[in-house]
């Protein structure tokens, strides 16, 4: 039976059409979905992400406890900072990608995606046996809200007393502070999914229906709406940026993904030894974009070929709704993976034409 979030009443008030994702009932669109993915583009876009699983790892050795669970080097990150990271099996393979947030010296809190949460809990906590050390699953207690746009700036200053207002431009990415908003004490990020500037916002998740209308509130004045996670994923895609059980899975590894900034061999972790392996030789396939000049999207299993031969997989695939034409990420073997290379695509037994473009498709104008 899917769960539902502690905002689900919220989200029916506004007419929400839902959907199952990963045994939560979530948003997936509240009217239009290309209205929405618009919205974020030029405005602002409020999205409710609480299916997301918060995870604390505190205590004396917390750092040492993720410098051995997770692919990147944890104590290198300074309270008040985040930074992306990997949980791989002995193997290699990525079980999860993930965000971790050291909140003090001894206090993480890592988020991680949903489908994955108990796993990564479960991993976490058999990692740190042996560390001064626990793990806590914070999730049911959490709420995360995401706003998101270039206008997302403006929209949540109107909820921050004078002083939350003045240090908001100060807030670098990846970066959070504890900030009232609305009255409400949150944990605020700047961070995101979508490849705009913007914000997460972790709340009480009983304090999230108020969170929520107050943030609804501040979107819609700034010519935002409240977005589903149909037009997120169109958003992430076009940013190119990987969604586990798409580009990402325990059957990858960080460096035939493109991730293999994230791993950090000059210490010893979980899957350490095959990474370094797998470091020493050029990977057989290679994570890429594929951009078409038509209207025919690749979706995600779709075969990738070269002179009528296959080379590859889509792993995700839709018409751009920024751009005006379809991109895709997907698995191509190494020899046929390079920018600019022309490739095909099989699309119902037709063989639609697409290019190599190294993601991302799309990048946010600067100011």
């Amino acid at each position: 039976m899917s769960r539902c979030p502690a905002l689900y009443d919220e989200h029916a008030t506004l007419n929400a059409t839902f959907t199952d994702f990963a045994g939560w009932q979530m948003p997936l669109k509240y009217g239009s979905e290309l209205s929405e993915h618009r919205a974020v583009r030029t405005a602002a876009g409020l999205f409710d992400l609480s299916h997301m699983g918060e995870i604390a790892v505190r205590g004396p050795q917390a750092a040492e406890a993720l410098d051995y669970a997770l692919a990147g080097k944890m104590s290198a990150v300074a309270p008040g900072r985040a930074k992306y990271s990997l949980l791989c099996d002995e193997s290699g393979g990525v079980l999860d990608d993930l965000v971790v947030y050291r909140l003090a010296d001894d206090d993480y809190m890592v988020v991680a995606n949903a489908a994955n949460a108990p796993t990564v809990f479960s991993e976490l906590g058999q990692r740190a046996i042996g560390f001064d050390t626990e793990v806590v699953d914070e999730s049911a207690g959490t709420a995360l809200l995401a706003l998101q746009g270039p206008r997302a700036a403006a929209a949540l200053a109107t909820l921050l007393d004078e002083t939350g207002r003045a240090a908001l431009p100060d807030l670098k990415y990846y970066a959070s502070t504890r900030a009232t908003v609305g009255g409400l004490d949150v944990l605020l990020a700047r961070t995101g999914y979508t490849g705009e500037d913007g914000f997460e916002l972790y709340v009480a998740t009983a304090d999230a229906p108020v969170l929520w209308r107050a943030l609804l509130q501040a979107t819609t004045a700034a010519d935002g709406l409240p977005c589903g996670l149909a037009c997120r994923d169109t958003l992430r895609l076009e940013a190119g940026m990987a969604l586990y059980g798409h580009e990402l899975s325990a059957d990858t590894n960080p460096y035939e993904a493109g991730l293999g900034r994230t791993v950090a061999l000059d210490k010893k972790f979980v899957g350490h030894d095959a990474l370094q392996r797998l470091s020493e030789q050029p990977p057989a396939r290679r994570l890429t974009g594929l951009t078409g000049t038509g209207r025919r999207a690749a979706r995600a299993g779709y075969r990738i070929l070269a002179d009528g031969e296959p080379v590859g997989v889509v792993t995700s695939g839709a018409l751009s709704p920024t751009l005006g034409h379809p991109v895709a990420l997907g698995y191509v073997d190494a020899n046929a993976a390079d920018d600019g290379t022309a490739l095909t695509v099989d699309i119902r037994g037709s063989a639609v034409d697409y290019t190599v473009t190294a993601p991302p498709f799309y990048k946010r104008p600067r100011a």
